[in-house]
């Protein structure tokens, strides 16, 4: 802690591991969806969100012709774009990484939302529609926190509507015991006595 002029004390809470809850689901489901409507109510919260989308295809992120697409292609192993309001990166790399190994890209967020990585033992919201699939793709899984469903499924964890969006927010705030006061940013305390 430092003391500062005014005899308070500025301590600085950083989170190196914010905590990181996958939400799964069998392709069509509408997991992209339930993120975009979540991470809107999460950041009316006060809470600044990560996201992480696993792709077992491979993906192009740069438009062809670009410059930052042309460095790749001349063989930079990692491209970097940045500009005042954003920064993308391009990397070679030899694994399909597990998000614990991400984690140093989200160090300043409270909360990562990672799409997919339905084989990690990361807790998980399952995104269910009984159109798309007979039965949930987590139910043998003891990492399953709760599942997104409008339709009654008989497992031993919570079920929201897909449109309770704000049940599912307040729910990951207690979960992982989140609020604007155990955010990355920095707090002032004042010295007692």
């Amino acid at each position: 802690m430092n003391n500062t002029k005014n005899g308070s004390y500025n301590l600085t809470h950083k989170r190196t591991t914010p905590p990181v809850v996958c939400i799964v689901g069998n392709s069509g489901s509408g997991k992209t969806t339930f993120i975009e409507r979540l991470i809107p109510e999460l950041k009316r919260r006060g809470l600044k969100i990560g996201t992480l989308k696993h792709d077992v295809h491979g993906f192009e992120m740069d438009k062809p012709g670009k410059d930052s697409w042309r460095h790749k292609q001349a063989g930079a192993s990692t491209t970097i774009i940045s500009s005042a309001k954003k920064i993308g990166i391009v990397m070679d790399v030899n694994h399909d990484h597990k998000p614990d190994e991400l984690l140093p890209l989200f160090s300043d967020m409270d909360i990562i939302l990672a799409e997919g990585y339905k084989r990690t033992d990361r807790p998980k919201l399952e995104v269910f529609r009984a159109e798309i699939t007979k039965e949930p793709l987590s139910k043998e899984d003891k990492s399953l926190l709760a599942i997104v469903s409008d339709t009654t499924v008989d497992l031993d964890v919570p079920r929201f509507s897909i449109k309770d969006i704000k049940g599912v927010t307040v729910f990951l705030l207690d979960y992982f015991n989140l609020s604007p006061a155990t955010s990355t940013d920095q707090r002032n305390i004042s010295s007692i006595g």
